[in-house]
Formats: structure tokens, sequence, C-alpha cells
């Protein structure tokens, strides 16, 4: 039987690792959809899908608006700030009128992670793009005044004697009352239905299953939890891959809208006639 290729993108983090597990061991059956994991950091998955290049990826919502011409959103996948998200942290203790003026390292400027900060600070602050990994590194030393966290160094920020100036999430949740939306899994237009379906189905059980199979997940995501022991692992990948992730549900999809306007109202992303899901039931 003739094989689809359907090569998914996703980050080398304990959480996407943890909710592609099924799907990377073999553990579903896939029938004639041959899945080809490709690990990268979220902002050149957000390049590639501007090119085209994958079937399936994790993007940010941030590059949402960039791509929806050639790809839809899946309703699994998302990873979903409830009163928590990106971070900015600092040697020193900063206010927001500081922050405007400082320098900040940030991970990427498709990432959500800066689209929420350019909402919050208003265009034209001062950052550099970092690798996401070597963030923290760069504040502790001093290059940089501020970095702009995602991924396990929300969690390891304090290791390095740094402080928090802002959790993106709080402020987020203070300011709509929803959850920040930060990525989520899209998948390619031209597939066709049939295909787009059945790929949409087979990540929700991948889910489902690390959900179920915690321990064994679990163990295949620390292997790309940089600086985590197994309780922290555990913590991470749960404030990512939850109920949230097996269905945005109304809310979470309210929270896109809300997140995609607001943006294109500041002129950072274009604005979209409406923001669909792919419906596999």
């Amino acid at each position: 039987m003739a094989k689809t290729l359907i090569r998914v993108g996703h980050s080398p983090d304990p959480d996407d690792a943890f909710m592609f597990y099924a799907l990377a061991h073999d553990k579903l059956p896939t029938g004639d959809l041959e899945f080809r994991h490709e690990l990268q950091d979220i902002e050149t998955l957000n390049q590639r899908a501007r090119r085209r290049e994958l079937e399936v990826t994790a993007v940010s919502l941030h590059a949402y608006p960039y791509i929806a011409a050639d790809y839809a959103l899946l309703p699994t996948g998302c990873s979903m700030g409830d009163q928590y998200g990106p971070m900015v942290v600092a040697r020193r203790k900063m206010t927001i009128d500081e922050l405007r003026k400082a320098t900040i390292a940030i991970p990427g400027t498709l990432t959500t992670a800066f689209l929420s900060l350019s909402l919050l600070l208003g265009k034209g602050f001062n950052f550099t793009v970092v690798p996401f990994d070597q963030i923290l590194s760069e504040v502790a030393s001093g290059r940089v005044d501020a970095g702009l966290i995602i991924h396990e160094g929300q969690l390891t920020f304090a290791n390095q004697g740094l402080h928090l100036v802002v959790d993106l999430g709080v402020w987020w949740q203070n300011l709509t009352g929803l959850p920040l939306p930060l990525g989520g899994n899209v998948v390619r237009r031209d597939l066709g239905n049939e295909v787009i379906t059945r790929v949409s189905r087979l990540l929700r059980q991948s889910i489902q299953y690390a959900l179920e199979n915690r321990p064994a997940a679990l163990e295949y995501a620390l292997r790309y939890g940089r600086d985590l022991d197994t309780g922290l692992a555990d913590r991470f990948v749960g404030m990512y891959v939850n109920h949230w992730t097996l269905d945005y549900g109304e809310r979470g999809r309210a929270a896109v809208r809300e997140l995609l306007t607001r943006g294109a109202t500041a002129g950072i992303v274009p604005a979209l006639p409406s923001v669909d899901f792919v419906n596999d039931s």
C-alpha cells in the first residue's frame, strides 16, 4: 500500500514531545499515512510554514495570519497559558515603563510571546532576536537588559538569580478575562478534507494516549527537558498538555480570535476575515 508522507514539525521541548509520543513510537495505527517528525525551534517552524514546507506543524498563533491561506488550525494541539505564559525576566526588578526603554532578548518576531509583549509595550521597543534556549544566559551575563522567555525557562529562571518583570499570561487574563493562546498545530489545506480529518483525529488520539500513559510519555519527553528533573518536567507538561490541548473549546477559540483581533487593530498582524478550525467530528 502506497504511503502518504505527513511531515510533522514540532519543537524539541517536553510538551510537544509528550503530545507526539504515540505517533513517534508507532503506538497508533495510521494506515497509509506515514508520519515523519522534524524537530526545530518554533520560530524556524513559523518561517517554514510561511514557505508551505510541512504538511502539519506547530506554529505560534502570532504567525497564523501570515499562513491562513495555506493552513487550517487543527482543533487539538493548543498550548494555552491559563493564568500563566511567556515571561519577561531581568537581573533586577524593573517597572513596565523601564522595560519600554530596555533592550529585550526575544525568541523570534513571529512568536506569540513577542506579539503579546508588543500589545503590552506598544510597537517600537528595543529588542534583539536570540535562540530561546540562550536567552537566560544573555540576561544573566548582562549582554541584554531583559529577556522574553518561553518553554521550560519559565520554571528555571530563578536558578540564575533573575527577577520576574511580567508574566504575560497573567497580564492577558487580567486584560481580557481569557487564557493566552500561545501555539497551535496547523494542517496544510491542499491535503484535502479526508486526509485532514484523519490527521486531526490521529493527533487527538496521540494526545489522549500520552495523557493515559503518562509515565512512559513523560520519560520520552524528559529527553527534551533542558535543566528539568522529572518533577519539573511533569509540571511543565501539565501546564501545556491538558484539556485545552485536546480541544480549544469555545472559550479557547474566543481567545484566539481576541488575540488576533487585538494584534490586527494594533497593526502588528494582518487582519483575517475569520479564524476557522478543522471539524473532525
